[in-house]
């Protein structure tokens, strides 16, 4: 799906709550720790059918891995799929089963002036934590490097 279409998906939804504002960029994202709970889970469902043959094999290391990103996703308190809006004033969040679907149920809205944009680095995926500053408390993300989730363009313009 394209960013043009992600953005269009956003300011639908916004409209909807009777948000006017212009999307500047929108990406999917996961909660933080989303692909490293699914390679714990993939290697301990590996581990647990080790010698039972390769389709017993690969079935629980496909199956382990996705239980693990499940249990982690549902204990972060955050829907496994979102796709992330920035418009001048705010930094919205929706569920969304994937990101060519539209956007849902509204998860966070943290206004930009109040907030102080990290970006780690990781391998696979880039965190974007975004932290008020005046509790300090954080919403926690991944965005995967592939380009087609548009996580890069999120931060991009977070980060000007």
């Amino acid at each position: 799906m394209s960013e043009q279409t992600m953005v269009e998906g956003v300011e639908t939804a916004l409209r909807e709550l009777g948000v006017s504002e212009v999307v500047a960029a929108a990406g999917q994202f996961q909660p933080r720790g989303h692909t490293g709970s699914m390679f714990a889970g993939g290697m301990i469902g590996d581990s647990l059918a080790g010698g039972l043959g390769d389709v017993a094999d690969s079935v629980a290391t496909a199956g382990g891995a996705l239980a693990g990103a499940r249990m982690h996703d549902a204990a972060s308190g955050l829907p496994t799929n979102m796709l992330v809006g920035v418009t001048a004033t705010h930094v919205y969040g929706f569920v969304a089963a994937h990101r060519s679907s539209p956007a849902g149920a509204l998860v966070f809205r943290v206004p930009r002036d109040r907030i102080e944009v990290k970006v780690h680095q990781r391998v696979n995926v880039r965190i974007l934590e975004l932290v008020d500053s005046s509790t300090g408390s954080s919403i926690q993300l991944e965005g995967n490097r592939i380009p087609l989730t548009h996580s890069k363009d999120v931060i991009d313009v977070l980060r000007a």
